[in-house]
């Protein structure tokens, strides 16, 4: 199949769903989860098929900032909807669609200001999918901990919306946070360990940016996993030191690419 062709029913599916999810959450609709999760894998079929011939050219290994980004929600994407086959994820695709078909258009549109990699090995391809599956392990967790702070608010102030009526109750969402940061902390001490073992100096200038944002991250979620085991730490405290991991996670990797590739690129 093309790959404009995929690409572009990749976002036709994502937007429609879009749609959908909003409809049967204002609707308060619960038996609507199958058509939800139906939806979700025919647009993530086309988005695998599209992001395959985008990353893989007849020029070599390309991937560059809104690719990467595009590749990164397909594997959230992908991530959520088998965990939604036992647990209550589905809600996220009500940010994660539109957002992935944000990011594909992006892809599709803008040109790529790197150069394709042609001698990328198995070494390094392995770290890249760690980090790949640490982004979006941790990328799902921080949507969870913004529904949460939601649900939370909207508790307090008793405001029981027709979203928050369709949500478990507090206890079991804040348990679901926490066993997708310890998922996401796992791949990302993997992510850390194969890049001190597989490059030969993750500190060299082009990669300092990135070696140091990884280990704050890593530092804040693993004071957060440790506050939680050790302090019970819950709550609005999870909350933020969540995102706070996150934010660092972000100008780890994208904020790197953003500066090497579109500002230093000439976009």
């Amino acid at each position: 199949m093309d790959t404009l062709v995929a690409n572009a029913a990749a976002i036709a599916m994502y937007l429609t769903a879009s749609v959908f999810v909003v409809v049967q959450i204002v609707r308060q609709a619960r038996g609507a989860i199958t058509w939800v999760l139906s939806l979700a894998a025919c647009a993530i079929a086309f988005h695998a098929i599209g992001i395959h011939g985008l990353i893989f050219t007849p020029q070599g290994f390309q991937f560059s900032f809104y690719i990467a980004l595009a590749f990164i929600f397909l594997t959230v994407n992908t991530l959520v909807l088998v965990s939604s086959l036992k647990k209550p994820l589905h809600n996220l695709f009500v940010l994660l669609f539109p957002i992935s078909a944000i990011a594909l258009i992006c892809a599709i549109m803008i040109p790529p200001t790197a150069a394709p990699l042609t001698n990328i090995g198995t070494d390094i391809s392995f770290h890249i999918l760690l980090s790949v599956l640490a982004y979006s392990l941790l990328t799902i967790a921080t949507l969870q901990a913004l529904v949460l702070a939601y649900q939370n608010r909207q508790l307090h102030n008793k405001q029981l919306t027709g979203v928050v009526r369709m949500l478990p109750p507090l206890q079991t969402m804040e348990q679901l946070l926490f066993e997708l940061l310890w998922a996401g902390m796992i791949f990302l001490s993997l992510g850390i360990l194969t890049g001190f073992l597989f490059f030969d100096d993750l500190f060299a200038q082009h990669l300092v940016h990135k070696s140091a944002f990884s280990i704050l991250a890593w530092c804040i979620y693993g004071t957060l996993l440790w506050g939680r085991h050790r302090q019970g730490w819950r709550g609005n405290t999870a909350i933020r030191w969540t995102l706070g991991g996150f934010a660092a996670l972000m100008l780890a990797y994208f904020g790197s690419k953003l500066v090497l590739e579109l500002i230093l690129g000439g976009v």
